[in-house]
């Protein structure tokens, strides 16, 4: 079973329920602040980060730049871009750990996201 951390900056709520209505009980999640999503999934804690905010980007995904590093970070969708599949499938391939999307993309980005996590 994987754990999820969740952190951004909207839709907290919505991203938990999400999952535990779709993971199968395949994935557990918690809602956390963004400095302590990241460190929980930096620490090993947690084995991914999701985040959601207007852009999909910045405030989804800005303490888990700073503390996870940029390279574990993928914005898989952002304002008027729907979430892509491909990069999800490259950023895991490329070890990344915390995904973005932006908060009217919470169910099409899970949905992804859940497919290739559990």
């Amino acid at each position: 079973m994987i754990k999820i951390a969740i952190g951004g900056q909207l839709n907290k709520s919505e991203i938990k329920e999400y999952i535990e209505k779709h993971a199968e009980g395949k994935a557990t999640c918690d809602i956390f602040t963004d400095i302590d999503a990241a460190m929980k999934v930096k620490s090993g804690t947690y084995d991914f980060y999701v985040g959601a905010c207007q852009s999909g980007a910045g405030g989804a995904l800005g303490m888990a730049y700073g503390i996870l590093g940029r390279n574990k970070c993928v914005t898989i969708g952002m304002a008027g871009i729907a979430p892509k599949e491909d990069k999800i499938i490259n950023g895991l391939k490329n070890g990344a750990k915390a995904f973005g999307f932006t908060n009217d993309q919470v169910d099409s980005a899970m949905k992804l996201l859940l497919k290739h996590l559990i």
